[in-house]
């Protein structure tokens, strides 16, 4: 006797995926932890996939266990199939029986070999923007998912993409806030380097970071790169983040060739 599934419109499923938004660290690993869920919400279980497009190519990014890949892999060698459609169309693709299937003959060929006789795939949709697509792999006969399972995968996939679309929020944030520090540093280093120059050169401001950003032009560096190397020529240290260097006042003119 099949074991009893966790319905997806249940509390406990909904706190399963909040629990690995929480737990996990990137969301590569939380996609995976997805697909394992996802397989486990039908009766017998299936195996998952988790199709996504990146650079024009497509991968799969998350699987239950190595057939799933096999079986995706095999469409995006084809660039064809039914995870695709789903993708691409932003759809529910259901295929009832392999061995009747006519859509895309050279994937069905394939899953059959693997054992595969239905799937369904469902587009995971975040903000209104495909992502990607949860695909279910069946392997107990020809009669294709039920109606309770497409359900229970309908409900568990629109979860999952809402789920998703928290942790690319999270992941904006955070290489938004690291790219925020990274330019504060890069500032600063700046402004160090102009305040040596200033006490080098007897100049101003100003005509110290022209001369900044003549030699890194000059010579095809980055502008933070150049600063960099003059604190430490100057200073015999290299830059501290929110210090302000003063030079030594014994080093060679910056050049600008």
């Amino acid at each position: 006797m099949a074991a009893e599934r966790t319905d997806p419109a249940d509390p406990t499923a909904v706190g399963a995926l909040t629990t690995l938004l929480l737990s996990t660290s990137t969301i590569e690993q939380l996609l995976v932890e997805v697909a394992r869920l996802a397989a486990d919400v039908v009766v017998p279980p299936a195996s998952c996939g988790v199709t996504s497009s990146y650079d024009g190519r497509h991968r799969s990014i998350a699987t239950s266990d190595p057939r799933a890949a096999l079986v995706d892999e095999g469409q995006y060698a084809d660039d064809d199939g039914p995870c695709l459609e789903a993708m691409r169309r932003q759809r529910v693709v259901v295929v009832e029986d392999q061995l009747s299937e006519v859509r895309w003959p050279a994937y069905s060929g394939r899953a059959v070999k693997l054992g595969v006789r239905c799937s369904v795939s469902y587009p995971l949709v975040v903000q209104g923007q495909g992502v990607g697509a949860l695909n279910l792999y069946g392997y107990d006969g020809p009669a294709g998912f039920s109606e309770q399972d497409r359900e229970r995968i309908r409900i568990f996939a629109a979860q999952a993409a809402a789920t998703l679309g928290v942790a690319i929020r999270f992941a904006r944030q955070a290489e938004v806030a690291e790219q925020l520090e990274h330019a504060l540093t890069s500032r600063s280093v700046i402004d160090q380097a102009i305040g040596v120059l200033m006490g080098q050169q007897h100049c101003d401001a100003e005509t110290a970071f022209a001369l900044l950003r003549t030699h890194s032009q000059n010579n095809n560096l980055k502008l933070r790169d150049v600063a960099r190397g003059i604190i430490v020529q100057m200073t015999g240290h290299p830059p501290d983040a929110g210090h302000q260097f003063h030079g030594r006042g014994g080093g060679e003119p910056l050049s600008g060739h």
